[in-house]
């Protein structure tokens, strides 16, 4: 038999196999290069199954759950095991993933457009979430293998109707390919976002319990698979994905598939206006929280993760903080940076921006209480290129009706403003928390429309590639879960900057900028995964979206400077 040369990049190795190995047969020989079980692989820097045969010559990196693309393979597989679980026992019931939360993935069931709940009358709910709990053990007991069936997009539209799945369908249509793969689960069909894993015996650890309105799909913690990831209660960030859910059954835009319809029905601009109108009215209701609180408050604290819209939103705010009568005062936290020499690095030896100690806090806290007490105060500029900060003049003073809106990555944390009496401040946290999904068991993950975002922003504005900003972006994402979301619930007030359409104008400028990724390098796995993605969605284009959105933070063209 021919046999073909590979490379293992986990070991640097060459070796030969037979035309027509499954990565499946040659996994166990590097069982030991990976912490934990073997789940996929990254073929000539694609993600691919354990089951993906080999033909040609193939650089492989093997990868287990602590990996990015371990960690979704496995939460995609448990999404299917939920499906099959509540298909086998509940069959007229429909399963609806609808976003993640700290600890896992939120999810409802429906007896038609009836939600399952638990209340006085009746614990349906209860009852239905522990029989398909125990029938997810016995799944997962049985090792039960996932297929991947790739056919032409006809007969899996066929397919995918007979089995009652009218979202995934919808997406179907609206599909111009000529084959598809689908994954299947002991008869079970649907389509999942990532490859599965290769059996229902590799997922060993999940839970599944009632939670809020719905049930809490636990997942795997991928700094230590073998635990759960800590759960607590975020009631502020569960109200406002709620919140966001109710703007997309208003507009009735719950999936990829409804809003694609309504692009090429030519309806975009009213999408467009009634969402900005929808953001809008938040940001005045914010301001109206403020202004009630105005005999003590003295700064809004804004704070938020990378590319969620935290400047357009201060702007925006202020613009309604002065219609309520207040002289708005801005101040960034990022000119209070300490020398560059000064800055902490992180263990491979690079600066570490995002680390507290990175600013002057105590230089910060005196300029405040200066400015709380009527003092005129000259404020510092940093100096980026020169990694210094430097005085130029600039300076505030703030009167009777003056208010301060600082903006920056720390600000929800008490140790920024430690000399600051809380009844002071207003906290408000931004994110860009997408509700629209793909269909009812794939989600959209916020992580991916951020990053979008911080494409085409830093390609505009930086002069960054796309790979420049896929390189730094793990790095983005890990500094965030240290010091952002730790602190979202000490917010007063959270807002979700993600828009219902923003997705079709992303589109239209990530997608050229990720096909110039190339696939010899590894971040050509994540580039291939977001145009796949992509594909899925119709291009509005960006000449109607108004000058003030907070899309034109990321797009050029914002009636605000920056």
């Amino acid at each position: 038999m021919k046999q073909i040369e590979i490379v293992i990049e986990n070991t640097n190795e060459r070796i030969k196999v037979d035309c027509g190995t499954d990565l499946k047969e040659i996994a166990p020989r590097y069982s030991e290069c990976c912490q934990y079980p073997i789940l996929g692989a990254t073929v000539n820097n694609v993600v691919q199954h354990l089951g993906y045969t080999i033909y040609t010559p193939k650089s492989i990196r093997f990868f287990d759950l602590s990996s990015k693309f371990g960690y979704r393979m496995y939460t995609d597989s448990l999404t299917l095991m939920l499906f099959k679980a509540v298909r086998d026992l509940y069959p007229t019931l429909t399963l609806r993933v609808e976003h993640s939360m700290p600890g896992g993935f939120y999810c409802r069931l429906f007896d038609g457009d009836k939600p399952l709940v638990n209340n006085a009358q009746e614990c349906r709910l209860n009852s239905v979430c522990q029989d398909v709990k125990k029938r997810m053990q016995e799944l997962q007991k049985a090792d039960l293998p996932f297929r991947n069936l790739t056919m032409l997009l006809g007969d899996a539209r066929k397919l995918i109707a007979d089995a009652d799945i009218p979202a995934t369908n919808a997406v179907f249509r609206g599909l111009r390919q000529l084959y598809i793969t689908i994954q299947q689960l002991d008869g079970t069909t649907h389509k999942l976002a990532s490859w599965p894993v290769l059996s229902t015996g590799l997922l060993t650890c999940w839970d599944l319990h009632v939670y809020h309105e719905g049930m809490l799909l636990a997942t795997p913690n991928r700094n230590n698979p073998t635990q759960l990831l800590p759960q607590k209660e975020t009631p502020k960030l569960f109200s406002i994905f709620k919140e966001y859910q109710d703007w997309c059954n208003l507009l009735k835009v719950p999936t990829i598939a409804d809003l694609n319809r309504i692009v090429m029905d030519g309806n975009e601009s009213h999408l467009i206006h009634v969402s900005e109108a929808l953001q809008e009215k938040k940001f005045a209701t914010i301001a109206d929280a403020i202004y009630r609180r105005r005999s003590e408050v003295k700064v809004v604290l804004i704070a938020g993760p990378s590319s969620s819209g935290k400047t357009t939103s201060c702007r925006r705010l202020s613009v309604q903080l002065s219609v309520m009568g207040f002289d708005v005062q801005q101040l960034s936290v990022d000119d209070y940076f300490v020398d560059r020499e000064q800055t902490p690095r992180q263990p491979n030896g690079d600066y570490d921006f995002e680390a507290l100690e990175a600013v002057n806090v105590e230089l910060l806290n005196d300029h405040l209480l200066r400015l709380f007490r009527g003092e005129r105060v000259e404020i510092p500029t940093y100096d980026f290129k020169r990694g210094t900060p430097f005085y130029d003049g600039r300076s505030l003073q703030l009167g009777p009706n003056s208010i301060l809106v600082m903006e920056g990555i720390h600000c929800l944390n008490p140790k920024l403003t430690p000399y600051i009496e809380d009844k002071l401040k207003f906290k408000i946290y931004v994110s860009a928390l997408t509700q629209l999904a793909i269909d009812d068991l794939n989600i959209i993950h916020t992580s991916d429309t951020r990053l979008l975002r911080r494409i085409v922003r830093d390609n505009n504005f930086r002069n960054y590639s796309a790979l420049n900003t896929l390189r730094r972006w793990d790095s983005v994402t890990a500094g965030e879960q240290l010091h952002i979301f730790p602190y979202q619930e000490n917010a007063d007030i959270m807002f979700n900057s993600a828009l219902l359409y923003e997705l079709g104008i992303l589109k239209h400028y990530a997608e050229p900028l990720l096909k110039d990724v190339t696939e010899d390098v590894p971040e050509y796995a994540v580039a291939h995964r977001l145009l796949n993605f992509l594909e899925l969605i119709c291009p509005i284009k960006p000449s109607i979206i108004h000058p003030a959105s907070i899309m034109r933070e990321f797009l050029g063209g914002s009636s605000f400077s920056y």
